[in-house]
């Protein structure tokens, strides 16, 4: 393979790696009230019911 192909190989593989990095880093937690919270794992509780029954 000529040496241009390695190099648009590098910087293809080097330009997905970096966004994968930069969007790790980017990444943050949610900040949700007790009562959000309460309310999401009551919406978990149900469905996970709900898929037991399914089952």
């Amino acid at each position: 393979m000529p040496w241009y192909a390695w190099l648009i190989m590098a910087l293809a593989l080097g330009s997905i790696l970096g966004s994968l990095l930069l969007l790790r880093d980017s990444a943050g937690k949610l900040p949700l009230s007790e009562e959000q919270l309460k309310r999401v794992h009551e919406r978990n509780a149900e469905m996970d019911a709900k898929d037991a029954d399914q089952r």
